[in-house]
């Protein structure tokens, strides 16, 4: 019979929950950042919008500058805070 292993115990799980974490907080900080700017100039009148490249500002920053920084946010923490770990029992080996 197989023995699972006990998450308690097993640091794979402890690895994977702060990973998970990471992310949730990763997708917390882009809606704030999408939020904010989205709502916070685009709350304005279309006559007082400021444009950059042809965009309004509120969109540039919250979905195009936004995706820019939470695409290298993601980068930082894949490579900074991530393990690579095993899937398969430590026991087989």
């Amino acid at each position: 019979m197989i023995k699972k292993p006990d998450e308690l115990d097993d640091q794979r799980f402890k690895i994977a929950h702060r990973e998970a974490l990471i992310g949730v907080v990763l997708v917390i900080i882009n809606f704030i950042w999408w939020y904010g700017f989205a709502y916070g100039f685009g709350s304005k009148p279309v006559k007082d919008y400021k444009y950059i490249l042809g965009m309004p500002a509120w969109f540039f920053y919250s979905c195009i500058l936004g995706y820019i920084v939470i695409v290298i946010c993601t980068i930082i923490c894949v490579k900074f805070f991530f393990k690579d770990i095993p899937f398969d029992d430590e026991g087989d080996k």
